[in-house]
């Protein structure tokens, strides 16, 4: 784990504690991006929990399954008590429950005036939403620009529903049962990482939390979402692209063939502007 620790730039993670965990999950998502560029480019990796840990190692990010399976390995070697779950994330449509398309985390054990019972909702894979783990409990929550919501869910027995600020990439999301590990995500991964109606097959996308807000790629779109509102600039080059890539997400690029990642945005930028046009 020497690796991924030097990546979250963290020395002496210490011994379990609700302090801990908020230190070691904020620099989770501000140093490690959620990146779907190899499935976009057609050459999707895989989900255990091991060959995420050497991808974050050398530079890359990944998915909910991939980062939040690394990250749920790196707090159970430091001895945190993590539970993985099985959900479902959702658009406006009504909740869907827990439908595997999400990986999500708690801890236990680590009781403080904001969680006495000491249980905390942890999530470094859904992209634009925690920056801290929150309390899980029924409440309102804020971080930064982003409201959040957490109360128990209408679909799923025992389970907990997550509510996001309007306007950001999902609504919400629905968690409860206990996954025993990455075997219970393989099939949904094939179909998300493959199936040409999946937007991460559609559309490149790369997102990194800070605690003023989120910075984006959509597409051809660098977009920021704080306090301000949403900030959209186009990309205009291969170049400025691996830039953005490289200096605001701080990936790794070694491997990636950026010509053919600048190519195929393209295309897919033209055929959106084609159908938007209709």
């Amino acid at each position: 784990m020497r690796a991924y620790l030097a990546r979250l730039g963290i020395d002496d993670p210490g011994a379990p504690s609700a302090a801990g965990l908020r230190a070691l999950h904020r620099a989770q998502v501000e140093r490690i991006p959620y990146e779907a560029i190899d499935i976009y480019l057609g050459d999707p990796p895989g989900i255990d929990p091991a060959e995420s840990i050497a991808r974050i190692g050398q530079g890359r990010g990944g998915y909910c399954y991939q980062l939040n399976g690394a990250f749920a390995t790196l707090l159970t070697s430091l001895g945190y008590a993590v539970t993985w779950h099985i959900g479902g994330v959702h658009g406006d449509e009504q909740p869907v429950g827990a439908t595997a398309n999400h990986l999500a985390l708690t801890v236990s054990g680590l009781p403080d005036e904001d969680s006495p019972d000491g249980t905390w909702f942890v999530d470094a894979g859904l992209g634009d939403a925690l920056h801290d783990p929150l309390p899980l409990r029924t409440g309102v929550f804020r971080q930064g620009p982003f409201t959040f919501g957490l109360e128990p869910s209408t679909v799923v027995e025992g389970g907990w529903h997550f509510t996001h600020t309007a306007d950001a990439s999902f609504r919400g999301m629905d968690f409860g049962p206990v996954a025993l590990g990455p075997e219970d995500f393989l099939a949904k991964h094939t179909e998300l990482s493959t199936s040409p109606e999946s937007g991460f097959v559609r559309t490149l996308s790369v997102q990194r939390r800070d605690e003023g807000g989120v910075d984006m790629v959509r597409g051809r779109h660098l977009i920021r979402f704080d306090a301000d509102g949403k900030a959209k600039r186009e990309i205009d080059s291969v170049d400025e692209l691996v830039a953005i890539l490289t200096g605001v997400f701080g990936l790794d690029l070694v491997g990636v063939d950026v010509d053919e990642l600048w190519k195929r945005v393209l295309v897919d930028d033209q055929a959106y502007r084609e159908r938007t046009a209709e």
